[in-house]
């Protein structure tokens, strides 16, 4: 199954945002930081949120992030759609209809937490997520 989801940008305040939401929409809320997948070597960006995935008890779902220091975050242009599932060449297939005539921010190919994924602006500026997890068996 693949899903569809908004995917929330922060500067170092996700850990607080995503609690928040949890206590608007209740759940499940897991986090991880960047220093848990050695995502960063900036020593000031340890703690930050790499990714936090919220599912609440009605099966809806709400990710977010910290926005690495390198990155530009200006609120109000900080959210993207992710796509993340198991079927590869479903996604595969998307990730090259998004990305074609627009811009590929991080190449859609092995990430540390051992899925594929990749980050892309469509033709019309909005900002993807691709996330491809093995399947299971």
């Amino acid at each position: 199954m693949t899903t569809l989801n908004p995917y929330l940008g922060f500067r170092d305040t996700a850990k607080d945002a995503m609690t928040f939401y949890q206590s608007v929409f209740g759940g499940e809320l897991n986090m991880s930081t960047f220093a848990e997948f050695q995502a960063s070597e900036d020593p000031a960006e340890q703690d930050k949120i790499m990714h936090a995935m919220l599912t609440s008890d009605k099966g809806m779902v709400l990710m977010g992030a910290d926005t690495p220091n390198s990155m530009d975050y200006t609120p109000g242009n900080n959210f993207s759609v992710s796509l993340s599932g198991t079927d590869e060449a479903e996604l595969r297939g998307y990730w090259d209809k998004l990305s074609d005539g627009g811009t590929v921010s991080m190449p859609l190919e092995k990430a540390p937490w051992g899925d594929t994924f990749g980050m892309c602006k469509d033709k019309f500026g909005v900002d993807w997520l691709v996330n491809i997890a093995p399947a299971a068996g």
